[in-house]
């Protein structure tokens, strides 16, 4: 079992728990974002969520659809709450950067989990998954819109660090990783009371 976890994304969502999925809302684009990869991928396939968080509503997503999931996530506080509000996964508690130990995945998803970490993790990370995918090997992945990298920010009340690339940006931090992105598109949605941010969902490939 992956163990190490760092020192960001795990206090941070420990202290935030539930309230994550409370405020969090707006999430129809990320819905169907998985909605469109169930529909590419054979029934039983295995699917890595990276940074499953609470389980809501991306591993219940795909549970439902019939999937073998591995939800990795950093603290255990979500991983009791995706236990709880999404059974039937592979939950782990581990680093989102060591995955030597999951073996191989027909596809991937990492919502608003790679922002998290800094760039370079982020690059060393997309390459990782992109070694580990096999078969449709597609790959989605959700980002802020922004320039900076392990930025210090307060999230729902919770002390973090985050990063963002603008459009171009990601898809050739994507593309360098072995990846062919097929679609890059931005919406606004409200990550928290008062505060709406443009988002960046990508879809991709092995290439």
């Amino acid at each position: 079992m992956l163990c190490r976890v760092s020192d960001n994304q795990g206090p941070a969502f420990d202290l935030i728990g539930r309230r994550y999925d409370e405020s969090f809302v707006e999430r129809d684009t990320q819905i169907a974002e998985v909605a469109w990869l169930i529909e590419h991928l054979p029934p039983g396939a295995r699917v890595l969520d990276l940074g499953c968080g609470s389980g809501l509503p991306t591993a219940k997503q795909l549970i439902d659809a019939g999937m073998s999931v591995v939800g990795v996530d950093e603290s255990p506080v979500m991983l009791d709450l995706a236990r709880e509000q999404a059974p039937g996964a592979d939950y782990r508690l581990g680093d989102l950067r060591e995955l030597s130990d999951l073996g191989e995945f027909d596809a991937a998803v990492a919502f608003f989990a790679l922002l998290m970490l800094p760039k370079a993790d982020i690059e060393a990370t997309l390459r990782s998954l992109r070694a580990r995918l096999t078969g449709p090997g597609l790959l989605l992945i959700s980002m802020v819109q922004g320039d900076f990298d392990a930025f210090p920010v307060n999230f729902l009340g919770a002390p973090t660090t985050v990063s963002a690339y603008p459009p171009e940006a990601l898809r050739q931090t994507v593309e360098d990783a072995g990846f062919t992105v097929d679609r890059l598109h931005a919406v606004e949605a409200v990550a928290e009371p008062g505060r709406v941010e443009v988002q960046l969902y990508l879809r991709a490939s092995a290439a």
